[in-house]
C-alpha cells in the first residue's frame, strides 16, 4: 500500500475511525493507562503431537514456534490486532513482527539479548520455525552482539544528564513519526507482539506491562505446562477420570486500538490455532486488509 501524507515509515494513519476511538487516545494518553489482562488455557493434546511428529522429521521446534505461528495467523485474518497508538493517533503497522528476549546460556549470569524478527502475513509454522531458528541462533553466541545490544551500549555511556535528554528526543520524534527508520527497525519495542517464554526457565506465565515507549500493543506470555484433571458421570453413575497437558497463556493489550469484540474474536482464533496448529501448516486463505486505513 502506498504510504500518503499523515502516514508513518511503520504504519498507516487510520482515516475512517470511530468517532470514540479517535478520541481514547485523549482520554487515556498512555499504554499503561489502556492496558487490558486476558488469561486462557491452551490444551496440548493436538499440539504435542504435531511437535513430536515434526521433530521427527527433523524440524526443531517448540510450543514457542507454535505460539508465533499462530499469532501471525492471527493478524492476517483479524489485521486490527496490529495497530499502535502514537502521539494520540492511531495507526496501522505495515508489518508483522515479534520481539522476544533470548538469554545466550541458561544461567543467572548470562547475557540476555533482544531479537525483533519479521514475518509475513501468509507465513506457515514452517517459516516461522525457519526464521525463528535462524535468528535465535545468530543471537546466541556468547562473544556476538547484534545492532540492539550496540545501540543500547552505546547510549548507556552517555552521562546521564545527555542519556535523559537522548530519550526524551527519542520520545518527541516518535509522536511526530520523525524517528529514523534504524532506529524502529532495531528497536524491540516497535514492534506488534512481544512474547516471553516463561516455561524455559521453569515459571509459570505472567502478566507482563505493556511499555509506554514505542509502539508496542501487545504482550503475551507462557510458561510451565500442567496436567488438569478432568471428572465425568455418565447416565448410571459410572465415574471416568482423564487428565490432559495444559498451558496457560497470558496476554496484556491496548484497548484504545479496537473494540473488545474485537479482541475477543482474536483471541478465540489465537487458541484455536494453538489447540489444532495442523491449520499452521498450510497458508490462509486470503489476507484481511485493514478497512479503516
Amino acid at each position: 500500500m502506498k504510504r500518503r501524507f499523515g502516514d508513518r515509515k511503520d504504519g498507516y494513519l487510520l482515516r475512517k475511525i470511530d468517532p470514540f476511538f479517535r478520541l481514547i487516545p485523549f482520554l487515556m494518553k498512555e499504554r499503561n493507562d489502556a492496558q487490558v489482562f486476558f488469561e486462557d488455557r491452551i490444551y496440548l493434546d493436538e499440539t504435542n503431537e504435531l511437535i513430536r511428529e515434526l521433530r521427527k522429521e527433523g524440524y526443531r521446534l517448540g510450543f514457542l514456534h507454535v505460539v508465533i505461528a499462530s499469532m501471525v495467523r492471527v493478524m492476517s485474518q483479524r489485521p486490527k490486532i496490529n495497530r499502535f497508538v502514537r502521539g494520540k493517533k492511531i495507526y496501522a503497522r505495515n508489518e508483522i513482527s515479534f520481539s522476544l528476549a533470548v538469554k545466550k546460556e541458561m544461567n543467572e549470569h548470562a547475557e540476555e539479548t533482544t531479537i525483533k524478527i519479521i514475518f509475513e502475513p501468509t507465513d506457515t509454522l514452517y517459516d516461522v520455525i525457519e526464521k525463528v531458528n535462524r535468528e535465535i541462533e545468530a543471537n546466541k553466541v556468547v562473544d556476538s552482539n547484534n545492532d540492539t545490544d550496540g545501540f543500547v551500549k552505546l547510549i548507556t555511556k552517555l552521562p546521564n544528564f545527555i542519556l535523559s535528554f537522548a530519550v526524551k528526543c527519542i520520545l518527541v520524534l516518535d509522536n511526530k513519526g520523525w524517528l529514523p527508520r534504524f532506529i524502529t527497525n532495531l528497536s524491540p519495542f516497535h514492534s506488534s507482539v512481544f512474547i516471553t517464554d516463561l516455561g524455559s526457565i521453569g515459571i509459570r506465565p505472567v502478566f507482563h506491562h505493556i511499555y509506554n515507549i514505542g509502539t508496542n500493543s501487545v504482550f503475551v506470555a507462557f510458561g510451565t505446562k500442567s496436567r488438569e484433571q478432568f471428572v465425568e458421570q455418565d447416565l448410571d453413575q459410572n465415574v471416568e477420570v482423564s487428565s490432559k497437558r495444559a498451558m496457560d497463556i497470558k496476554v496484556v493489550v491496548d484497548e484504545r486500538i479496537v473494540d473488545g469484540f474485537y479482541f475477543a474474536s482474536a483471541m478465540k482464533l489465537m487458541k484455536r490455532n494453538m489447540q489444532k496448529p495442523s491449520i499452521l501448516l498450510t497458508p490462509p486463505e486470503n489476507v484481511v486488509i485493514d478497512d479503516q486505513i
